[in-house]
């Protein structure tokens, strides 16, 4: 039985060295125990087009293709932060590029697969912020624009998105659960897994017609690191 794992929320920046570092230490470490690898969005912090390289990204995506030339693979999803990863992207790491949501099976068990945040529908602004900027015609322009251009927009929208953050509930920033039910249903699947939220848990849904699902929420990436494996051995949350 091939051994999954899946992470996201790790929001590796310049500024946070010490992400950087937990990164290098799973990639060492934990990755090489996997055969397949999920990373269900926000890789990055900020991600300002596959033009716009860094000495961070490369490292990053070395490490990547380190593990994908390494027999395993690799599959990415887009996040809030990092929607604007590209096939470029993909073919440097060896990965592919998944939609969402991306259904899988394992141990008899359907699983949906996404980053999370299609489910926070009472974050009205934010839904509306997402469609633009998921837009294929919306990124075609940006991508136009001079990575400078790209900076100085990116650095607006985080400030606004701080700000209103300040000013928003923690429930209309979670998922909504008639979202979580339809999800489930739309997909058919046994187990949904996302992250975005920052809330790590696992929730127990029971549907109309009595049917029983879970949904599994990562955790981000802060003090420690986190990935969640899917094996012989069940389903098993990893803190290190």
């Amino acid at each position: 039985m091939s051994v999954i794992h899946l992470i996201s929320d790790l929001h590796l920046i310049d500024s946070k060295p010490h992400l950087v570092a937990l990164f290098e230490k799973y990639m060492d470490e934990y990755a090489p125990k996997s055969d397949q690898l999920y990373v269900l969005g926000d890789l990055f912090d900020v991600w300002l087009g596959d033009d716009a390289q860094n000495e961070l990204s490369m490292k990053i995506i070395d490490s990547f293709r380190r593990y994908s030339d390494n027999q395993k693979t690799l599959y990415f999803c887009h996040g809030n932060r990092d929607f604007l990863l590209g096939d470029k992207f993909a073919d440097m790491t060896g990965g592919q590029l998944i939609g969402e949501p991306h259904n899988i099976e394992f141990d008899g068990r359907k699983i949906c697969l996404l980053h999370g945040d299609s489910l926070c529908t009472d974050d009205i602004p934010y839904q509306q912020l997402r469609m633009m900027v998921r837009n294929p015609e919306w990124q075609n322009q940006f991508l136009s624009k001079s990575i400078p251009d790209r900076i100085q927009f990116a650095a607006e929208v985080k400030a606004k998105s701080h700000n209103d953050k300040e000013a928003k509930s923690a429930e209309i920033m979670d998922v909504n659960q008639q979202a979580v039910v339809d999800c489930i249903k739309e997909n058919g699947c046994d187990i949904l897994i996302h992250g975005h939220t920052h809330r790590p848990d696992t929730h127990l849904i029971t549907l109309d017609e009595g049917r029983e699902a879970s949904r599994i929420v990562l955790s981000d990436w802060d003090e420690k690191g986190h990935f969640l494996q899917l094996s012989k051995d069940g389903i098993q949350s990893n803190y290190f």
